[in-house]
């Protein structure tokens, strides 16, 4: 039995206020009348109710969407609903689109509130990949709804971290250890961590607005390093983007790039958790911008199964981490998290699947399917990010024929 740690209530109101009155609404919170839908599940009760408190104290309305925990068990206890079902479930079930509910869903809520809690970081171990890809481009249609909103300026949204037992034994440290890594990442050791938020974003704003200065003069950027020897092309009419309150803790600043441009190898050494499963040792090869090869030393099943899924052999998201800004110092076993990792060496990770065509530098919601297509942002119901911690300098070849290091040891020096 894993020994629980519970954090203090004003900690969890404290995180409860930064996700409701910070991290949505673009770093300005909701408004009287807005509706948020809050999704958890057991596990992360606690953070859940002070996040609905919040949400009522702002004049908001909550959507609730509170679900058991995910857990492997026993078969015949059927422990887990989501295992069961792609377990279980026929054709016409895997592939079955409530089409009016999640789109009444869409278009009442304003903002959505995601936390993670999972009870068991491998609840669908061993579950066939093929399946779980399946039903992702089922659901893809609820997921660019949500985007067409996102764009039109109409609808934001926030991740957030509730540790569990299991979740710090994942990451080799206790649960007060974990949470205090938490704790640290969100600045809630502050009083008024909402102020500190604010701060580091403006920091963070110096950076992104160097990188859209230089943006429209790069013609690709050159990631090398121990584990990596990767070229990536920025691409036409692109925006790196951070800062937005999107996920927290967040401090990364990133970019969709053009996913034909895309050539040479990577390696990670961050484990990836994702399906419930976890995939070690990854390595990918790109030619012409999709991946030729792929590798793992462990779960490399469903790493193919999910490379395979349609645009998810391209790039999606390229994005770098700046060390001076992230006070998370230990692997969490949780992307949010090890994303943003500081650290000596920084941060890099790049997502396979969807481009973020908010990074469009124009008005997204009034781009085509076909413009994008044109200027290579690529389209997926797969968005993964993996990441990589080792150091790595990232230069970018301009289309005069200068060079110019943007990042080095962990750091932006643009």
């Amino acid at each position: 039995m894993k020994k629980n740690y519970q954090p203090p209530q004003i900690i969890l109101d404290r995180y409860a206020k930064v996700l409701v009155r910070f991290a949505l609404g673009g770093g300005k919170g909701i408004k009287k009348g807005d509706v948020v839908r809050v999704s958890s599940s057991e596990s992360g009760r606690q953070l859940y109710l002070a996040v609905c408190n919040a949400v009522i104290d702002e004049g908001g309305h909550v959507l609730p969407h509170y679900s058991p925990d995910d857990e492997q068990g026993d078969k015949r206890r059927n422990e887990s609903f989501t295992r069961y079902f792609y377990e279980h479930a026929q054709d016409h079930q895997m592939d079955h689109f409530p089409h009016k509910y999640l789109k009444g869903l869409v278009e009442q809520m304003d903002h959505s509130i995601f936390i993670l809690a999972d009870a068991d970081p491998h609840a669908l171990k061993g579950v066939n990949p093929k399946k779980i890809m399946r039903r992702g481009v089922a659901l893809k249609p609820f997921m660019d709804w949500r985007h067409k909103k996102e764009w039109q300026g109409r609808f934001t949204w926030t991740i957030a971290l509730y540790g569990t037992p299991a979740m710090a034994a994942e990451a080799g440290l206790s649960p007060k250890a974990y949470w205090n890594q938490i704790i640290k990442a969100c600045f809630l050791d502050q009083k008024d961590p909402i102020a500190k938020w604010k701060d580091v974003y403006r920091k963070l704003e110096h950076y992104r607005r160097a990188l859209n200065r230089l943006s429209p003069r790069i013609d690709r950027l050159h990631v090398v390093g121990p584990d990596v020897n990767l070229w990536i092309k920025p691409g036409e009419k692109r925006l790196w983007l951070g800062g937005s309150g999107r996920n927290i803790p967040s401090f990364e600043l990133f970019t969709s790039p053009d996913w034909r441009g895309t050539k040479g190898w990577i390696r990670f050494n961050q484990p990836l958790y994702r399906y419930g499963s976890k995939v070690t040792g990854i390595q990918l090869w790109f030619e012409n911008g999709q991946v030729i090869k792929s590798q793992a030393r462990t779960g490399e099943k469903l790493l193919k199964e999910m490379i395979a899924t349609p645009g998810a052999n391209k790039v999606g998201e390229f994005s770098l981490t700046d060390r001076r800004f992230s006070r998370i110092t230990k692997f969490m076993a949780e992307t949010l998290f090890d994303e943003n990792m500081g650290g000596p060496h920084g941060n890099t990770h790049i997502a396979l699947g969807m481009s973020y065509r908010d990074t469009f530098d124009g008005n997204a919601a009034k781009l085509s399917k076909k413009q994008a297509e044109a200027l290579g942002f690529n389209d997926s119901s797969v968005h993964t990010d993996i990441i990589s911690t080792a150091p790595r300098t990232v230069t970018a070849h301009l289309k005069n024929g200068q060079e110019k290091i943007i990042y080095n040891r962990g750091q932006f020096v643009i």
